[in-house]
């Protein structure tokens, strides 16, 4: 890689040294070609998908650790906390686990039993090292009544999987902090949905730490006041809040246009300002934020090409395509050097 020292502009790790964490999803391809962007920036690196169940235990009793050891290597060569991501989740998750021999389904018991195996396995090697894990992802239904997702892990265990694999993983490694962590995380109803859920967790005593806010959002939702209620919501249950995968698309979910080649300069212009507003929001909310996580780190690679248009290029991050700052990073350092308001909750 070329020397860090060939870039000059302040480092987000250290501006933000007194709010939160910076942190940034990888993955193997991304820490070799962003290495010295992810080096220079950022001090927290997350799996994108290296340490989910497929990855890990793509069939019972064989684990494949190699890729994630690789990015754990990479944290521990620069200095970087890592988060875990992600032990219980509807996707991503292979049959044989819910499965018996005969391809029904497998009891409660024998879910639990291989749900034990893989965490104690999984959690217990990196405990030296993974600071955080997002311990369930995204069981709240989006729409509707239903608190739940339908899934196999309901149908085999009901509600009561949630908790368990808290204490699963709390027994696992006992100094990490849990996490829940879901999207859409702002809209007023799944808000209201996300916020049951983890209040019942944390009523039944579950080793729950923190919520994250995974916060996929676009230059025009969800809106500033509702991304502060759901701060102020989750922050009242007395957990500390991550922003696990924070990343700005430059169109709003229904938007199927696919006819730019590059971003124009006024959507650049209100990402810059739609970073600036966010920015300024979360630093008021630093006592309880702990990190802010980026779903990747300059826009060479985001998830968000091809998704949710195919043939789409996205655009959603503080660095460009050749890892260059763009006016949002800018906007984001002014943010870290001004002062602000104590954070707070509000009397509501």
């Amino acid at each position: 890689m070329s020397s860090v020292m060939n870039r000059n502009e302040p480092k987000l790790k250290e501006v933000f040294a007194d709010c939160f964490q910076i942190g940034a999803a990888v993955n193997p391809r991304t820490i070799q070609t962003q290495e010295e962007l992810l080096a220079y920036h950022f001090n927290s690196i997350t799996a994108e998908n290296e340490m989910k169940f497929v990855s890990l235990q793509p069939e019972e009793g064989k684990f494949t650790f190699g890729d994630a050891d690789a990015i754990v290597d990479f944290a521990k060569r620069y200095g970087m906390q890592v988060r875990g991501h992600t032990l219980v989740w509807h996707n991503q998750t292979t049959d044989w686990l819910f499965e018996d021999r005969a391809g029904g389904l497998v009891s409660k018991e024998t879910l639990y039993a291989r749900m034990k195996e893989h965490i104690h396995t999984v959690v217990g090697r990196y405990k030296e090292h993974i600071y955080a894990w997002d311990v369930v992802n995204e069981v709240i239904a989006d729409e509707g009544q239903a608190l739940l997702r339908e899934s196999k892990w309901t149908e085999i265990a009901g509600i009561e999987f949630i908790a368990k694999a808290f204490e699963l993983a709390h027994e696992a490694d006992p100094n990490a902090l849990l996490f829940y962590n879901d999207y859409n995380e702002s809209n007023p109803l799944k808000r209201e949905k996300i916020y049951r859920l983890v209040q019942l967790l944390v009523e039944q005593g579950a080793p729950i730490h923190g919520m994250g806010l995974q916060a996929h959002w676009n230059l025009y939702g969800p809106s500033l006041d509702d991304i502060r209620a759901a701060i102020e919501k989750y922050a009242s249950l007395g957990l500390q809040l991550q922003l696990t995968e924070l990343d700005v698309s430059m169109f709003a979910f229904d938007d199927k246009r696919a006819d730019l080649k590059e971003a124009p300069a006024e959507l650049i212009e209100l990402q810059a300002q739609r970073y600036e507003q966010m920015f300024k929001l979360l630093k008021e909310y630093k006592d309880i934020i702990g990190a802010v996580t980026f779903w990747g780190a300059a826009d060479d690679y985001t998830w968000l090409d091809n998704f949710p248009v195919h043939g789409r290029k996205n655009w959603p991050f503080l660095f460009d395509d050749r890892h260059q700052p763009k006016p949002a990073y800018y906007r984001v350092a002014e943010v870290a050097g001004s002062r602000t308001r104590t954070s707070g909750l509000m009397d509501s």
